[in-house]
């Protein structure tokens, strides 16, 4: 009888449960629900509703159970960094999104307690203003830890809720920019100097790791059972595992971000400190985040939000307006108007201003391929090691305009696969567990 395996893959803008099997080698999927997602505002802050996301993950399941019957397990991958604070079994809400401001404000101090490049040295994990070393300080001195018995990223939160059962995972855990690259656990020098709980950093385990069936009242509320198990649990880490690639190439994950890197054995740590040493499936991802879709989705929604991405693309190659600015800029990460804040940065440096939005649009695009063309050859540089492709996956690799210029601007072949890389790393984890553990 053939096995089936549910991938839980949720975005800061949509959700997924997609179904997979494999077939003559080959996996096969299945999507059978799709729900979207986005930061709530509330006040000045911005936060995820959990209690929201996690009846999503529910009804997909139920949908998924009355689809097919035989699913052995499932595993939920979401972005990284974002957590959630318990003590015992009641939540310690609000969950923060990583775009809320309290990252940056609390970043000063604790550099002012431990130096970067000391964190980086310890950690490989570039500065993110969001990474949860930031969002865990400021709990602290916010009384938020007071008493927090754990904090559990949010795909070992949702599957604590779908089990009982508190389990942590290393690829998310090595976001969080607490994790030590010569130990692969939790760095305690790091929160004992920060002064942060030390009860709530249990140590991570690889994946596949099995947490556990689903709670009784759930297997009679979604009309059947499976293993819940902890895949790559940081999305980029199972779209890595996803990508069909021969050797070892650079990469790049092309959602809201995009994460563009190589897979090492070790950390590289002695290259200066512009890219990040995170978790992959027994090796390290040296990688750069740099401002993806994000930015076109942004301004699209507010110049034209009923204009579709071909259309957008169509536009903006008809433009062939190409002056660059830099994407990771962090007046883009969450500006109240990008468009303005994509024009206050070119009025810097361009002798003659965009004229339509068409020229706007075309900017992002020729800016995001130089910029991937530039960590490109970081990583080459750090690696000293000369690569002859590039491939991308997720949304962005369906965008023909940002792969030719990507192209040009690289110099290189790149290989866009307009596959759901990151469903496919997270079931083939799966079913790698199954072969092997039944």
């Amino acid at each position: 009888m053939k096995e089936y395996f549910l991938a839980i893959d949720i975005g800061a803008s949509s959700g997924r449960h997609i179904i997979g099997s494999y077939n003559n080698g080959e996996v096969e999927l299945e999507e059978v629900y799709r729900f979207k997602n986005g930061v709530d505002q509330v006040g000045d802050r911005l936060l995820w509703d959990v209690n929201r996301l996690f009846n999503e993950i529910k009804a997909g399941i139920k949908i998924a159970f009355a689809k097919n019957s035989n699913i052995k397990s499932l595993a939920i991958d979401t972005w990284g960094v974002d957590y959630v604070l318990l003590n015992g079994d009641t939540e310690i809400l609000p969950c923060y999104a990583y775009r809320d401001e309290r990252g940056a404000l609390a970043a000063e101090k604790v550099h002012k307690i431990i130096d970067f490049s000391e964190l980086y040295a310890r950690t490989g994990i570039a500065y993110e203003s969001f990474n949860s070393i930031y969002q865990l300080y400021d709990d602290s001195i916010n009384g938020r830890l007071d008493n927090a018995t754990d904090f559990l990223m949010l795909p070992e939160y949702f599957s604590y809720k779908l089990t009982g059962i508190k389990k942590k995972e290393w690829t998310d855990a090595t976001t969080t920019g607490l994790i030590s690259v010569k130990t692969g656990d939790f760095d305690m020098e790091i929160v004992e100097k920060l002064g942060l709980n030390k009860e709530i950093f249990k140590t991570p385990l690889t994946p596949p790791a099995v947490v556990g069936n689903l709670k009784p009242e759930l297997v009679s509320e979604l009309g059947g059972d499976c293993k819940v198990v902890l895949c790559a649990s940081h999305d980029t880490a199972s779209a890595v595992y996803g990508i069909p690639m021969e050797g070892n190439s650079p990469y790049i994950s092309s959602g809201t971000w995009s994460l563009l890197g190589i897979k090492t054995e070790k950390a590289i740590v002695d290259c200066g400190e512009n890219l990040s040493n995170e978790g992959g499936v027994s090796y390290y991802r040296h990688q750069k985040n740099i401002m993806g879709m994000w930015l076109v989705n942004r301004l699209k929604d507010e110049v034209c939000p009923d204009t579709d991405f071909v259309s957008i693309a169509s536009m903006a190659e008809q433009s062939g307006y190409n002056v660059i600015f830099d994407v990771n800029d962090k007046t883009l990460f969450a500006p109240k108007d990008m468009k303005k804040a994509i024009l206050d940065l070119l009025e810097k440096t361009a002798k003659e201003m965009p004229k339509t939005d068409a020229d706007i649009f075309s900017s992002i695009y020729h800016s995001l391929a130089y910029g991937y063309a530039k960590t490109y050859r970081e990583i080459e540089n750090n690696t000293k090691k000369t690569y002859e492709n590039l491939y991308i996956v997720g949304g962005g690799a369906k965008n023909k305009l940002l792969t030719k210029l990507t192209e040009q601007y690289l110099g290189k072949k790149v290989i866009a696969l307009p596959i759901e890389a990151t469903a496919i790393g997270n079931i083939k984890i799966q079913y790698e567990r199954w072969q092997k553990n039944g």
